[in-house]
């Protein structure tokens, strides 16, 4: 019997990768180059645990994916503490980024924004929950 599935990699489909590359380095991902001849089309970045993340163009996805069509969720990022979700929203929206979630003090006691990355996608900061800053979230 399974224990179930296991988170191993999330995907990325992007329309610029240089631009989206530079995004996710400027957050504190370490995404080394590749192969020049591919580094277009793919990048990769590990996280502790081994959970992979992978950038792929629109072009490299369809190739992989027939089915591709675009569209995503909120990217998740777990930041040390509650003045580095401040002062990371600051650095990114300072460099162009368009905030759609400015930081605020959350029902369920994290400090929380969200910035888009080069392409719109949702790209969500959080700090650890503090329990005694819950709240109610103000709806059923």
């Amino acid at each position: 019997m399974s224990d179930g599935p296991i988170l191993d990699q999330i995907n990325l489909v992007v329309s610029d990768m240089e631009a989206t590359v530079a995004f996710y380095r400027r957050l504190g991902l370490s995404i080394p180059d590749t192969d020049p001849m591919f580094q277009s089309h793919h990048r990769s970045a590990q996280f502790p645990g081994g959970v992979g993340f992978d950038i792929d163009s629109v072009e490299f996805a369809r190739h992989w994916d027939k089915g591709w069509r675009s569209g995503a969720g909120v990217i998740g990022f777990r930041l040390s503490s509650r003045d580095e979700v401040d002062s990371t929203y600051a650095d990114l929206t300072s460099a162009g980024y368009t905030g759609q979630q400015e930081h605020y003090d959350a029902f369920w006691g994290a400090r929380y924004a969200i910035v888009e990355d080069p392409d719109g996608n949702p790209v969500g900061l959080m700090s650890p929950v503090d329990p005694n800053l819950r709240k109610e979230p103000g709806f059923p």
